[in-house]
């Protein structure tokens, strides 16, 4: 009838998959991305994560995290304001990765690559926003807290079902901030496909339905540019690939 239509301009879309029990990431698995950065090309998938909590909808704000910092514990008989200064945790070096994400559809362990398509549900857009500083520098080197930080995985705008992407290994994919192209690239880059990854991070974990794959960013992204370009507050950053749609995030 029409009568229950409600504009896209009066509504809040939120990220098609607002809590799953994982988000699973793949590092190094464009071609073009391990070349920008002089970097051999894995002969395994290169796996990490980030928590659920990271994930923000499709034109929701990236949080740019605030200039904090933790006091050091004072000992007993250390008078307060004594002792090293309290470190800085505060990112400063944020920076994009449009990706292509898996969203599981049906629970599987030990799936193999020639079914694995069949465990998943559909598609969608992903931005594996990452705090540069803390996930090369800080922490051990350890990525994780460099990726997780509330925000950090804007998702959607829809999930676009396996069966209606022709070819999801021959898509464009783009980001672009503040207008200008950064990455420009296409799935078939991809090292490991979608099938080998379902199938290779199954042998660890069982996959459950709502899970979250994201499979890789390609070249052009700000910490390998000469000089290196991040995030500021006031940016935009739109990221879309073909078939699947756009998603486009301020920072806040």
């Amino acid at each position: 009838s029409g009568q229950h239509r409600v504009s896209r301009a009066t509504a809040r879309l939120l990220a098609p998959v607002g809590d799953p029990e994982k988000v699973i990431c793949v590092g190094l698995n464009y071609h073009d991305h391990c070349q920008e950065q002089a970097a051999k090309v894995p002969k395994e998938p290169l796996i990490f994560s980030k928590f659920p909590s990271a994930i923000a909808g499709p034109f929701d704000d990236i949080v740019h995290p605030q200039d904090t910092s933790v006091g050091t514990p004072v000992p007993p008989s250390q008078p307060p304001g004594d002792g090293p200064p309290s470190p800085v945790l505060s990112p400063q070096e944020l920076d994009w990765e449009v990706e292509l994400a898996a969203v599981i559809g049906k629970r599987g362990r030990h799936i193999e690559e020639a079914v694995a398509l069949q465990h998943v549900l559909g598609f969608t857009v992903a931005n594996d926003v990452s705090a540069r500083d803390w996930q090369m520098r800080r922490n051990g080197r350890q990525w994780l807290l460099g990726k997780t930080f509330d925000t950090f995985c804007p998702l959607g705008p829809a999930i676009v079902t396996r069966e209606a992407v022709p070819d999801v290994h021959n898509l464009w994919i783009r980001c672009s901030v503040n207008g200008q192209r950064m990455q420009d690239s296409n799935t078939r880059h991809l090292i490991f496909g979608v099938p080998a990854l379902v199938a290779w991070v199954s042998r660890f974990v069982t996959l459950v339905p709502g899970d979250v794959l994201l499979t890789g960013t390609p070249a052009g992204v700000g910490v390998f540019r000469k000089p290196p370009v991040f995030l500021q507050r006031g940016d935009e950053v739109r990221c879309e690939i073909e078939e699947l749609g756009t998603i486009c995030n301020r920072v806040a």
